[in-house]
């Protein structure tokens, strides 16, 4: 137990972000020390009507993916300005969203394409990360990461990484503070044994 106590206060005082080769790698790293601030997927005010931006550390990736989640279930994606409607929709702790094609005919809407089933990795009100629901091995990326867009339009993937991480790298000083006063408790009873 105490070792667990000063790892975890040893981690927290690490200034360096992880190192890694992919996004994948470094979420791997990151969202186990920072799960315990993110938000939940039933407080909708964390994503809704919020512009969040795609973000992929691929070297190919050029465009400018916008995904907007709606009230009652409406999904808008646009890529360079290309907009795909779309439907969002809870299935127990998962999030699934997909395109939609509409075909009017005065009788029936008619809902046509693929959509993803995702769990959530990490939520707050300027990163919506989300892991692939499935066999990992199966995936090319096993996250899907939405960045806020007034941050994701000034960084690339290793600073908004490093900027996730030294957020909540703060938030450690909870741990810091508890580890002082253990130990002045402690040097106290020591002292006075």
């Amino acid at each position: 137990m105490e070792t667990k106590f000063l790892d975890r206060i040893t981690k927290s005082l690490n200034s360096e972000p992880p190192m890694a080769d992919s996004m994948d790698e470094m979420l791997d790293k990151i969202i186990p020390m920072i799960r315990p601030w993110s938000e939940d997927l039933r407080e909708l005010g964390n994503y809704l009507g919020r512009h969040w931006i795609e973000l992929r550390d691929d070297e190919t990736f050029h465009e400018l993916v916008l995904h907007i989640f709606n009230d009652e279930g409406e999904y808008l994606k646009s890529t360079d300005g290309e907009l795909t409607l779309g439907r969002w929709r809870f299935m127990g702790n998962k999030l699934a969203f997909g395109p939609r094609v509409e075909v009017t005919d005065h009788e029936t809407d008619v809902e046509e394409g693929a959509g993803q089933v995702f769990e959530l990795a990490f939520l707050d009100k300027e990163f919506f990360i989300l892991r692939r629901y499935g066999n990992p091995r199966k995936f090319e990326r096993r996250y899907f990461v939405l960045v806020i867009e007034p941050i994701a339009r000034k960084v690339e993937w290793r600073e908004a990484m490093d900027y996730l991480y030294n957020k909540y790298r703060n938030n450690n000083s909870f741990y810091i503070t508890m580890s002082v006063i253990v130990l002045l408790i402690v040097l106290i009873v020591m002292l006075l044994s």
